[in-house]
């Protein structure tokens, strides 16, 4: 690995790192999102937490921090899109960042469990598979309000699609690194299987009622 691309690896950590969730809290609601809800420093957390109004640019700031992290194989590699040693650097790219985001420097190495910037790493590698997969989440969750239901469907989808769908199009790192993301989906989200077995998952309404009022804040429940 050339020095270029070692230093694009600390920044693709260092992007991963902000910590949206925290600091937009911090900032705008004079609340660390880690002390409520789930205890996660993201997006879904955020939702939960705050709101909309603040889940959603955290939302979307956490998935462009991926993409924008495996962008850079394009500024920094020699070999042509699409072949193996490409593909590889933005793999290694967007893990960098994910780890960024679950490990995050700014603030204590305590995030969130990098679904937002996984999407946004997926969708920079292989759009296709991923809008695929997206589809599989918009469905499970408007079906069923469960945003870690969605989440975990979309992630086991993901190599589904990647294998059986453009299997003779993708690079064979590609596949493994799906398989990897169905994988670390489930592990980061085994909380949330054991709550959603046990009907105590919490259930997040995109409409709501106007005349429901928000409800009040609950201390971490790890």
């Amino acid at each position: 690995m050339t020095t270029t691309s070692i230093l694009a690896l600390a920044a693709a950590y260092l992007l991963g790192s902000i910590p949206t969730a925290v600091w937009l809290g911090k900032a705008f609601y004079g609340i660390d999102v880690r002390e409520f809800g789930s205890g996660n420093a993201g997006a879904t957390n955020t939702f939960r937490v705050l709101g909309k109004k603040a889940g959603i640019p955290v939302l979307l700031i956490d998935m462009l921090k991926g993409w924008l992290a495996v962008s850079m194989a394009w500024l920094v590699s020699t070999a042509p899109p699409d072949t193996q040693p490409f593909v590889n650097l933005q793999i290694v790219l967007g893990v960098a960042s994910v780890l960024g985001h679950i490990f995050p420097v700014f603030a204590g190495f305590r995030g969130g469990k990098g679904i937002a910037t996984m999407f946004g790493v997926v969708l920079a590698v292989h759009p296709g598979a991923c809008l695929l997969a997206s589809g599989v989440f918009l469905l499970v969750f408007l079906a069923f309000n469960y945003v870690s239901l969605g989440s975990i469907s979309a992630g086991v989808s993901f190599p589904l699609f990647v294998i059986f769908v453009f299997g003779g199009q993708v690079v064979p790192s590609l596949v493994i690194f799906s398989v990897l993301v169905a994988i670390l989906i489930l592990i980061t989200h085994q909380k949330n299987i054991e709550r959603l077995l046990r009907r105590q998952e919490s259930k997040i309404k995109l409409i709501k009622r106007s005349k429901e009022q928000k409800p009040a804040l609950q201390s971490v429940n790890r």
